[in-house]
């Protein structure tokens, strides 16, 4: 069985051998639009984290018989085109909750002590030249005691807000703007007037997209943080920039773009104010979560080769 991996630089050259025992095993470190047809040719299973598969590529393709998207997220293969040149496709849920959950802590955390101000300012030996034992040039807040939303409660949501309760934060759960408030979560204008911080963990969709732009952070408390470890374009980047620009809340950490790579025109990207941490897309990447994700890919390879149904889309 011939494995081609068509992005091996998402997997941040971490080991493969779970993947090599189970055929010849051929990477690419990434594969441009130009080169997906040539890349992929005489590939029984291709595996791809962001590499687009549409129909004409896939249609394109006679010795493929299954797509590993090694990701959660299948929006860059034709599912429709797979299922009628007959190519079973798989994905892989889960494998990154800790290390999300982490980073988003990250984030709040540094954003709470104003650590990255404190760090800049020991390196410019501020602390040298400081007249008593510490500096206490900026604000250091507890999260014990602060309310704490989370807009999305699915596994992600449910990580943080377990370790958001474990600092003593009293947790909420944002409802879907616009829709009836069910008894275990918080209408979501309530949550953007009250929150102390807002951590964002649902999809990209339709109804999610620009969930928050200016109306909405203007809502919300002027010592607020409002953290975006899910999708770009969920909050409206030129407006949140606007909404630290004008101190209409206190913080923001974001690892997600619209457009990825960020480009050189993102607001976001080229905002230099100390109450923003950007963060290049990384929730996701811890070196458990990789060794998790590519266990995970070679178990549905497996599975796929015994006739068997493992995380199965097509």
């Amino acid at each position: 069985m011939k494995i081609t991996i068509l992005d091996n630089a998402t997997l941040a050259k971490t080991s493969l051998t779970c993947i090599e025992e189970l055929g010849e095993l051929t990477t690419y470190e990434l594969t441009s639009p130009e080169q997906v047809v040539a890349h992929s040719q005489g590939a029984d299973v291709l595996i791809t984290n962001k590499v687009v598969l549409n129909r004409d590529t896939i249609s394109q393709l006679k010795t493929l018989k299954l797509i590993c998207v090694s990701a959660t997220g299948t929006n860059n293969v034709d599912l429709n085109a797979a299922e009628e040149f007959g190519i079973a496709v798989t994905n892989v849920a889960g494998y990154s909750t800790p290390s999300v959950v982490q980073h988003t802590f990250s984030l709040v955390t540094n954003l709470l002590g104003n650590t990255h101000r404190y760090q800049r300012d020991c390196q410019q030996g501020a602390w040298q030249k400081s007249e008593m034992f510490c500096r206490l040039d900026y604000s250091f807040n507890d999260l014990q005691g602060k309310t704490f939303a989370i807009i999305g409660g699915g596994t992600l949501g449910k990580g943080v807000a377990t370790v958001a309760q474990a600092f003593g934060a009293n947790v909420v759960v944002a409802e879907r703007n616009g829709a009836p408030c069910r008894k275990d979560r918080t209408p979501f204008e309530e949550v953007l007037k009250t929150a102390d911080i807002i951590s964002v963990h649902c999809p990209l969709t339709d109804e999610t997209r620009d969930l928050i732009s200016l109306d909405e952070l203007k809502m919300m408390k002027p010592s607020s943080i409002i953290i975006n470890t899910a999708r770009g374009g969920i909050i409206n980047e030129a407006d949140l920039v606007t909404a630290l620009e004008q101190n209409l809340i206190a913080g923001a950490g974001v690892d997600v773009l619209t457009k990825e790579p960020a480009e050189l025109t993102n607001p976001l990207a080229n905002y230099t104010g100390e109450n923003l941490l950007l963060t290049p897309h990384i929730a996701w990447a811890s070196t458990e979560s990789i060794v998790r994700l590519i266990n995970e890919v070679s178990l549905n390879i497996a599975a796929f080769t015994n006739g068997e149904s493992r995380n199965r889309l097509v």
